[in-house]
């Protein structure tokens, strides 16, 4: 299963530029006073200093006329109680119900996906089955301007379709190395819904994963990766065992343990180890997810797909063609269009931080 963006959270001080959907929250300014309050540091917040600390600037509202006809030159200091309570909301945990809800969800979710794939794979050929996988990143993109309002540009669009025709090219490469055979009419059906279904799904589990890093959750620790590939990896597991009990396949596990030609030992072997490489895999997933973003966890997962072939040609001395080849190119060329628009994105966040200093002592001496 395969799967310019902000680093961290849509809290944190320093959004990052690349990500639209991280934005800091907007605040609407009250009328001018009729005179206004006394220029000193510590009653006036600059445009700067908003800047510097991350935080919106705050407006003070008009003073009443008691107290500008009595006490002109004590102005009534702004309240604290609205960035108090908005600090405090932002660092407070969410609920274990609401942890659970999510990670519940989620795992349904991977369940369900799995199981597409696997009747996807079971009635299509193979390089149909590949050609419709080749899907995902493009499902992934809509998902991500929706759900987590990615900012799209040029470069990740030509990146978003490049490697989908890369994957594409593989997968009518592997037609002309094998030979398929042909499913029914309805097997064809079920199997294509289920593939483009189980595409849809991968990429719409990559989207709600970063909403809920951003939206719910808000650690800016690791643990919180493992929280979520553990937890909802125990759920679709569960799901998945229930699944195979009562449909009553269980039965069928002996036999074909007995009929795998390498023998019952590396059965179970490849059972266990493919398992272990899945969660090791995963975690890398939603660990990219958290410290960039869904699309691009998906882009890494698909440029992995043309530089399979290279790996087999070095350790398994497998043949290489041109197909194979120009798939690779044009992986290449698309990863490096999205690692461009990151180094973009990367360069203008620098030149406003360190434009910051200049607007403080500007408007320092503005006041002075």
């Amino acid at each position: 299963m395969k799967p310019s963006q902000n680093h961290h959270h849509h809290h944190h001080p320093n959004p990052r530029p690349s990500n639209g959907g991280s934005q800091s929250p907007s605040t609407s300014s009250s009328s001018s006073p009729a005179r206004p309050p006394p220029l000193s540091s510590a009653t006036s917040t600059t445009p700067a200093a908003a800047i510097a600390s991350g935080s919106p600037q705050s407006s003070r509202p008009p003073p009443s006329p008691s107290s500008t006809s009595h006490f002109s030159s004590f102005p009534t200091p702004p309240p604290l109680t609205t960035t108090t309570t908005t600090t405090t909301d932002l660092h407070r945990p969410p609920s274990m119900a609401k942890l659970a809800l999510i990670y519940i969800f989620i795992g349904l979710l991977i369940a369900g996906d799995d199981l597409m794939y696997s009747y996807g794979l079971l009635y299509l050929p193979v390089s149909t089955y590949a050609l419709i996988c080749a899907t995902q990143l493009a499902f992934n993109a809509v998902f991500s301007y929706f759900i987590n309002h990615q900012k799209f540009t040029h470069l990740i669009f030509n990146s978003v379709v490049l490697l989908t025709f890369s994957a594409a090219l593989l997968g009518v490469n592997s037609d002309s190395e094998g030979s398929d055979t042909k499913p029914s009419a309805g097997k064809y059906a079920i199997g294509f819904a289920c593939t483009l279904g189980a595409s849809a799904a991968y990429s719409l589990i990559l989207s709600l994963m970063q909403f809920s890093f951003e939206n719910v959750i808000r650690r800016e620790t690791f643990a919180v990766v493992l929280d979520m590939q553990i937890y909802t990896a125990f759920v679709a597991t569960s799901a998945s065992v229930v699944g195979l009990f009562a449909s009553g396949e269980w039965r069928t596990l002996k036999g074909e343990m007995e009929g795998f030609e390498k023998g019952k030992v590396s059965y179970v072997m490849i059972l266990v180890w493919t398992a272990v490489a899945w969660q090791v895999a995963s975690v890398g997933v939603v660990g990219l997810i958290f410290e960039v973003s869904s699309l691009f966890s998906n882009v890494i997962s698909t440029l992995s797909l043309p530089v399979v072939p290279v790996f087999a040609v070095i350790f398994f001395h497998d043949k290489i063609n041109g197909v194979k080849v120009i798939a690779m190119l044009l992986a290449i060329w698309g990863f490096a269009s999205y690692i461009y628009q990151h180094y973009i994105d990367d360069v203008k966040a620098k030149k406003a931080r360190s434009q910051v200093p200049l607007l403080l002592e500007e408007e320092k001496a503005m006041v002075d």
